[in-house]
This record gives structure tokens, sequence and C-alpha cells, in this order.
């Protein structure tokens, strides 16, 4: 069976979680009778409630017997980490862009990354069927976009659909006929390449490794990682370490689960080889950035470098004379554990103990990202205690202090700019 990695990344609501419940529709994944949630993709409450994709998640799709996975990714600067690492496991991306809207800050920030690494695009300008579409002045933004990002003259020679996901279509031309998503799955087929890993190791022979991509934890198998397969071929119960950067061994054990992924679920298969997305139950330290290996492999595999963050907060637990009237987790030993818990799978968040034995610096990419993560935890039952956000510096080379910066597109009628540029230069 023929196999397709791909990402889909999009601004925040340009409609990409509703293109991939049309996918799984059409791929025959559900039944016709099955109910099935909208946006099934947004399976956090938050995700939901803002519409926006916070945690990236790896489903797959089968078309004329060829498997596809796909991979939906944060469409927010704040989720970076995120999303370089879940670039790494695939060889193209889907990028959609909304027709009226065209391309926003945030297409700007994964559409860098992924032609950064050489990933081969296919734009879907989404919505066509709204009133205010301009579908060909997009295309036109699409491409000087690209051009302002360096892409190669490969790159720029790319792949264009019009779509509406709501609709469930997608055509070549923005006056074709059709009314399926038969084209997109045809032009993924067509122009993203097969794994170079499944080319390179095409029978399995050399030794298996890995690099883990995404953490999970499941109540009944315990910790798993998620990653795609670089070399050789990987089958239930095989003796496995976990690797470092460095090197450094950090656990040894055997992969006792091995799952593939098929539409919203994990399914456990026997074994997996090269090119193929899994996630392996069975260690209990190995994390992201992690090489997962057979133990003859003692070299790690190359991991992306992570965006470091840009700003910190102060998180406490609640001491005040109202403690305890909503929530049910008052210690700091219970906010430590679950901070703790909540860095080891997203590397975008730092945790730092602070002198005061019941505070703790929580460093991330930008407001968005501590937001959710503060809000997470007051639904889990805890009461906080939290400082304005401050900025992060960092050190050059040279001992020189930088500091991050942001650019920010304000799209204004005239008569109010210079109200936002004097907020803007306020703050």
């Amino acid at each position: 069976m023929a196999l397709r990695n791909i990402a889909i990344i999009a601004h925040v609501d340009h409609g990409k979680t509703t293109l991939v419940d049309a996918m799984f529709r059409q791929s025959g994944l559900f039944r016709d009778n099955e109910a099935v949630a909208e946006r099934a993709m947004d399976s956090n409450d938050l995700e939901r409630e803002r519409g926006i994709t916070i945690l990236a998640k790896c489903t797959s799709v089968t078309w004329n017997d060829s498997r596809i996975n796909i991979i939906d990714t944060p469409g927010h600067a704040d989720f970076g980490g995120e999303v370089e690492r879940i670039l790494s496991m695939v060889d193209g991306v889907v990028l959609l862009v909304d027709a009226a809207e065209g391309p926003m800050p945030q297409t700007r920030f994964v559409t860098g990354k992924a032609l950064a690494l050489g990933l081969q695009p296919i734009v879907v300008i989404n919505k066509v069927d709204r009133p205010d579409e301009r579908a060909d002045e997009v295309l036109d933004e699409v491409f000087d976009l690209f051009v302002t990002l360096g892409a190669s003259d490969e790159q720029l020679d790319f792949q264009t659909l019009y779509a509406s996901g709501r609709s469930g279509w997608a055509r070549r031309n923005k006056d074709d006929a059709g009314d399926t998503l038969a084209p997109l799955f045809e032009t993924i087929l067509d122009y993203v390449s097969e794994p170079e890993a499944a080319l390179r190791d095409p029978d399995g022979t050399q030794p298996f490794s890995m690099l883990v991509s995404l953490l999970a934890r499941d109540s009944y198998v315990g910790r798993i990682v998620t990653g795609r397969i670089e070399t050789g071929t990987l089958a239930e119960n095989m003796p496995i370490h976990a690797l470092r950067a460095d090197g450094s061994i950090v656990e040894t054990g055997k992969a006792t689960k091995i799952f593939a992924f098929e539409g919203l679920e994990r399914v456990p298969v026997s074994e997996a080889k090269a090119g193929d997305i899994v996630a392996i139950a069975g260690l209990e330290t190995a994390t992201v950035a992690d090489t997962i290996a057979t133990p003859k492999v003692t070299t790690a595999l190359p991991a992306l470098p992570i965006d470091p963050p840009t700003l910190a907060m102060t998180f406490r637990v609640n001491d005040g004379p109202l403690a305890g009237r909503e929530g049910d987790k008052l210690t700091s030993r219970i906010l430590r554990d679950r901070l703790l818990r909540e860095a080891e799978g997203n590397v975008a968040i730092k945790i730092t103990e602070t002198d005061e034995k019941d505070a703790f610096d929580v460093a991330g990419r930008g407001e968005l990202q501590l937001g959710v993560l503060i809000e997470t935890l007051r639904r889990e039952g805890f009461e906080l205690v939290i400082s304005r956000p401050r900025v992060l510096m960092q050190q050059g080379d040279d001992g020189s202090t930088l500091e991050p910066i942001e650019t920010v597109i304000v799209d204004v009628d005239e008569a109010y700019s210079g109200v936002v540029v004097e907020k803007l230069s306020a703050r």
C-alpha cells in the first residue's frame, strides 16, 4: 500500500479542521449512519470553544489503496513548538488559505518553517463559495508570500486547488464542476513523494530508529511516544532504548504496544516499517526529541531546534482568604507535578522553581499559550495566583542582550490608524 505523510497548515479559522472532517467522511472512515461531532479533530474542549487547533493530532485516511497520514497542526505562532516537530515527520504540506482573507500572519509563520525544510506545498484556497471571495488575488498573494520567504523554484511551481471544506468539494479550476474531494486526494498522491525513509530502506533491513515528535499518556499502557520511523522495522516486544541528543542512554525497555493511526483512533499493529508514523508504548522516561532505537544504535538522530520561550509568568497556589471556594487542588506539590507533566509533552513550555516554595516560573511562546494552560488548570480544579507576563531576554554569542521581536499586522480603516499606532507605541 502506497504511503504519504502530510501536514495541513493554516491560519486560525481558515477552515482547516472542517476540511479534515470532510476528508474523513469521503474516505469512508465513518459509516453513513454514524453520528460524528462537527470539527471532530478539535477533541479538546478549549479547541471547540475557541475554534482553533491547540494540540497537534495524527490521523490517517485510505484512498484508492493508498494510506495518507494527515497531521493537523496548530495555526498560531504560540504553539510553534508543536509545528516544528510535526513538520519533521511529513514530506509535504497542504497550505489552506481563506479565499477572502488571504495569507495571514500565522500562515506566514508556519509556511516559512515548512519551506525552510524543503517541503513541497499544495495550496488550497478554501471557502471560495463565500460571496466576498477574491480567490485570484489571494493566489497572487500566496505566490508573493512564497517569494518573500525564499521558496525554491520547485516550491514556487505549486499545485493549486479551489475548495469549500464545509460543502466537501475541491476543484483544480475555480469554474470546474464536481462535488467531492477526489481532486485533493489525487493531488496529494501525485505531488507528495513517498517518505524518504521508506525509499532509503524499502526492505526494512537497517536497524530500527525513530525520533520522538509527540508525547501522550494512556491510562492503560502508560506513556506513548509518537514519531516517524527513520530506518528499519519495528516489531511488537522488540528490545529498544532511548537516546538523548548527545548519545547518552535515557532508558531501555521493550515496545510493548505499537499503534498506527486510523481515523481518530490509535489501532494496534504487530509491526511497522520505515516511513510510517506510529505510536509506541513501553518506555517511561523518553520524551520529545529523544531517539528510540534498537540497542545496537548508539548515535542519536538530529532533532530540530525549538524556538526559545519569549514570555514568563509566575504561578503559585491560591493562599488568599477565599482559597478552596471553587477548586480542590490547593497544594504546591500537586501544582508542581502538574506543571512538570505539562512540560514533558510540550517542549515550548519551560518550568523553573523559584526561591518561594509555593511559586513556579512558567515560560512559553506567548500569551495565548500561557492563557490556554491557565484555563486548562482552572478546569482541572486548580486554584492559582498568577503574575503579569514579563518578556524574557536572551544572551547573544557576544554577550549582548537580545529582546524578542514580533511583527504586528493591523488591518483597520485609515481613520483609526493613528489611534492604533498610538496604542501600540504605548505598549
